[in-house]
């Protein structure tokens, strides 16, 4: 299930399968021009990255992304027909991709309001479903998705702390929980590793950087 997954950095993430997807591609090292498909959950600098997008880009990528977004990728060249704009409890596909979209927010902070609409992204890929959260924190939304596997914001301040996020995984139950979010604007390893262990014994995880 985790073949060909990776967390890059903060909530960087690939996942190479039939097709290469990215989400929140973040400090790309190289110019790959290799993504099928890229996942955008939000517009701050730490998600939405012009820089990194354009090393990753290919000429039939696909872009999935929220409103705020759309006009700034049609200036740097994408073809409106390869930007889908989405919105929060819906259900698209996208090169044979099945995905739904998962409201993200803060619940008692202003960094991620509801207003704007963000999302997290629930991506089934060989009949698993790859839970990316973005940046929220524990809402009912959230807690009432089904996934295999689940990319959870763990550095606190932004989004959850690892505490919340541990008791919001035990909640839904997926087969493995892989932290994101932490050790670069904020937060550090320790809260990945803290997450890791109040996590109920039957959860599998995977800490990648």
């Amino acid at each position: 299930m985790l073949s060909g997954v990776q967390v890059l950095y903060h909530s960087s993430i690939k996942i190479k399968k039939d097709l290469t997807i990215y989400v929140d591609p973040y400090k790309i090292e190289e110019e790959y021009a290799d993504a099928d498909i890229i996942f955008i959950t939000h517009t701050h600098f730490d998600h939405f990255s012009i820089p990194d997008i354009k090393k990753i880009t290919k000429e039939d990528t696909v872009i999935v992304t929220v409103p705020d977004t759309e006009e700034e990728l049609k200036n740097i060249g994408f073809n409106p027909e390869e930007i889908v704009v989405v919105k929060p409890n819906s259900k698209y596909k996208v090169k044979n991709i099945e995905f739904k979209t998962v409201p993200a927010y803060n619940v008692k902070k202003e960094f991620h309001p509801k207003s704007k609409l963000w999302v997290g992204y629930n991506i089934k890929i060989n009949e698993k479903w790859y839970y990316i959260l973005g940046d929220t924190d524990n809402i009912k939304e959230v807690a009432a998705v089904k996934a295999d596997v689940m990319f959870v914001p763990v550095g606190g301040t932004y989004t959850m702390d690892y505490k919340e996020a541990a008791k919001l995984v035990n909640e839904v139950k997926p087969v493995v929980a892989i932290p994101t979010h932490y050790g670069s604007v904020v937060g550090n390893k320790s809260d990945a590793f803290e997450f890791t262990r109040l996590l109920n014994k039957q959860i599998d995880y995977e800490i990648y950087f």
